[in-house]
C-alpha cells in the first residue's frame, strides 16, 4: 500500500477561498483504495463552521520549537466521505475571520503550519511514502524534508511533490525575518535556493527542492517557461523542466450533473437536451426579468469579475456586443469599475442584460444549465473550471487559447465537424468579439451543427477519476515503479 499525504492551507468542505480547496478535498476520494491510502492534513481555523468543528476529535498534542520559540501543536482527526483528514491546531495561528490575513503574519502562520504537519506524522503513526504539498503555503515542506527532518530514519526516504495551482502567489517576505521565523541557516538563501530577487520565496524553495512539480493543465506548464506568465520564476521553471508535468483538475460530477441538479430548473441529460434544455432558458428569462425568447442567443459569465478574466476586453466591446441578437447573464464581483459597467449596460439593455452583481451557488447551476453559451476571455488561466462546468451542461464555452481552457476546449471546425467549444488565440477584443458573432451564427444558422457540438461537450470526462489516474501514474514514477499497462479500449 502506497501512503501519500495532502497538505494543503484550504480543504473542501472545511475552508475554501477558492479552487486550491476544491484539489485538496476532492481529488483523495478518487484514488484506487486498494493502492493508495490518501490521507489530508490542514489547519484547524477558527473561522470553520461550528459543524465541522464539533465532529473533530482530540488525538493529542505536543510542543514543537519554530526556531527560537516553542509552540504549541494540537492534533485533532475526522473521517469523512472515507477520507482520513487530520488538523493542526494552534489558536496563536490559526484565529482570525478568515484562513488569510497579512502576508507578514501568514509567514510565520504557514512556516509553522509546515514544519508541525511534518512533525506530527511519528505521533500519529502515518508515514508516508510521499508528502503532496500545495501552493506557496506549504513550500517550506519539500526544503524541511531535505534539512532537518533528512536526519531522521522516519523522513529520510519521503518524496516530496509540490502542485502550483496559481504562480502568481509565491509567498514572499524578506529574508532576515524568513531566517528568524524558520531558524534555517544562511545556505538556504542562496539565488539557487530560497532567495529570489533579494527576498525569501517559499514557493520558490517548493520547487527547488521538491522530487517533482505539477501545475494544473499542459499548457500552463508550459506556459510558465516563458517571461509573460512565469512571474519571474520562468528560468527557474526552465531549470526543473524535467520534473514539470501538469495535470488538470476535475470537477464533482456528481455535484454539477444536469440529469440530477436539484438547483436547475428541468433536468437533462446528453440524450434529452434537445428537448429539455430550454425550459430551463425559459425559467431563467422569468427569474431574471429578461425578454421571454426562445430562440434568442444566451451568453453566460459566472465570475471573479477582474482583469485576469479578461473584462478588459469584454468592457472593450461591451457597446457592440448588446447591439446583437443576444441576452446576457452575468454573475459575480470583483473590480467596482467592472461591476458598475455591468450595472450601466443592465440598465442601458433592460431585457437584454442581467448584472448578478453577487454570488450565488445556486444561480450558477442555473446559467451554467440556461445559456447556448459560456464567455471566458482570460488573460492567463492555470486550469479553470467554469468551462469544465458549462461543458457539463451542454453550454458551449468561448475561450481564450491560453492554460488550462486551451487543454479542456476543442475548438469548433467547420470542415471536419469536431469540437466542443470556440476559440480566439491573440488577447484582442476584436478577436473575442469575431469568436462570439462565429459562434452566434452556428447558432442561429447551423442548429444540427451547434446541437452536434453539444453532443460532444456533453461526452468530454473532466471528472476526479481522470486526474486521479494521472496522479497515480505520477507517484508510481516518483517511487520507482513501472508505470501500469493501459486496459484495453472497450
Amino acid at each position: 500500500m502506497k501512503k501519500v499525504l495532502f497538505v494543503s492551507s484550504e480543504v473542501v468542505p472545511f475552508v475554501k477561498t477558492g479552487g486550491l480547496a476544491d484539489v485538496a478535498g476532492s481529488l483523495p476520494k478518487y484514488f484506487d483504495k486498494k493502492e493508495f491510502d490518501v490521507r489530508v492534513i490542514l489547519p484547524k481555523y477558527l473561522c470553520m463552521s461550528e459543524k465541522w468543528k464539533n465532529q473533530l476529535n482530540y488525538v493529542t498534542h505536543f510542543y514543537m520549537d519554530l526556531s527560537w520559540r516553542s509552540q504549541y501543536v494540537g492534533i485533532l482527526e475526522m473521517k469523512y466521505e472515507g477520507i482520513q483528514f487530520y488538523f493542526i491546531d494552534n489558536e496563536y495561528y490559526f484565529a482570525g475571520p478568515r484562513p488569510y490575513g497579512n502576508i507578514y503574519q501568514d509567514i510565520e502562520k504557514f512556516a509553522f503550519f509546515s514544519k508541525a504537519a511534518l512533525s506530527a506524522l511519528p505521533v500519529i503513526g502515518f508515514q508516508p511514502d510521499i508528502v503532496h504539498c500545495h501552493d506557496w503555503q506549504t513550500g517550506l515542506i519539500p526544503v524541511l524534508l531535505k534539512d532537518k527532518f533528512h536526519e531522521g530514519e522516519f523522513f529520510r526516504n519521503m518524496k516530496s511533490i509540490i502542485t502550483i495551482h496559481n504562480l502568481k502567489f509565491q509567498g514572499v517576505w524578506d529574508v532576515k525575518t524568513v531566517r528568524d521565523i524558520t531558524g534555517l541557516p544562511a545556505y538556504y538563501f542562496a539565488p539557487d535556493k530560497l532567495e529570489a530577487y533579494g527576498d525569501a520565496n517559499y514557493l520558490k524553495g517548493g520547487i527547488v527542492y521538491a522530487d517533482a512539480v505539477t501545475t494544473v493543465s499542459k499548457t500552463y506548464a508550459e506556459e510558465i517557461k516563458t517571461p509573460f506568465y512565469g512571474e519571474r520564476l520562468d528560468g527557474l521553471m526552465r531549470a526543473r523542466s524535467n520534473c514539470l508535468s501538469g495535470i488538470v483538475n476535475g470537477i464533482d460530477y456528481n455535484e454539477y450533473n444536469p440529469e440530477t441538479d436539484p438547483l436547475i430548473e428541468k433536468n437533462y441529460s446528453a440524450k434529452t437536451f434537445r428537448k429539455e434544455k430550454i425550459k430551463n432558458k425559459r425559467a431563467l428569462q422569468r427569474e431574471l426579468g429578461l425578454e421571454q425568447n426562445d430562440s434568442v442567443f444566451m451568453v453566460g459569465i459566472v465570475s471573479r469579475l477582474t482583469d485576469q478574466k479578461g473584462f478588459d476586453l469584454i468592457a472593450y466591446m461591451m457597446d457592440e456586443m448588446c447591439q446583437q441578437n443576444l441576452q446576457l447573464v452575468v454573475l459575480g464581483t470583483g473590480e467596482e469599475k467592472y461591476e458598475n459597467m455591468f450595472r450601466h449596460f443592465a440598465w442601458k439593455y433592460q431585457g437584454k442584460v442581467s448584472a448578478n452583481i453577487f454570488y450565488s451557488e445556486a444561480l450558477s447551476h442555473k446559467v451554467y444549465a440556461s445559456c447556448d453559451a459560456f464567455l471566458m476571455p482570460s488573460l492567463f488561466e492555470p486550469c479553470g473550471l467554469s468551462q469544465l462546468m458549462s461543458l457539463r451542461y451542454g453550454t458551449l464555452p468561448i475561450v481564450r487559447e491560453t492554460g488550462g481552457l486551451k487543454d479542456t476546449v476543442i475548438p469548433y471546425n467547420e470542415y471536419e465537424s469536431t469540437g466542443t467549444g470556440f476559440s480566439f488565440a491573440n488577447y484582442n477584443a476584436h478577436e473575442m468579439f469575431f469568436t462570439l458573432k462565429y459562434a452566434m451564427g452556428i447558432y442561429y444558422d447551423k442548429k444540427r451543427e451547434w446541437n452536434k457540438l453539444i453532443d460532444r461537450a456533453m461526452a468530454m470526462d473532466f471528472s476526479w477519476g481522470s486526474s486521479a489516474r494521472k496522479y497515480e501514474e505520477l507517484y508510481r514514477r516518483l517511487l520507482g515503479e513501472e508505470p501500469k499497462a493501459e486496459a484495453p479500449a472497450q
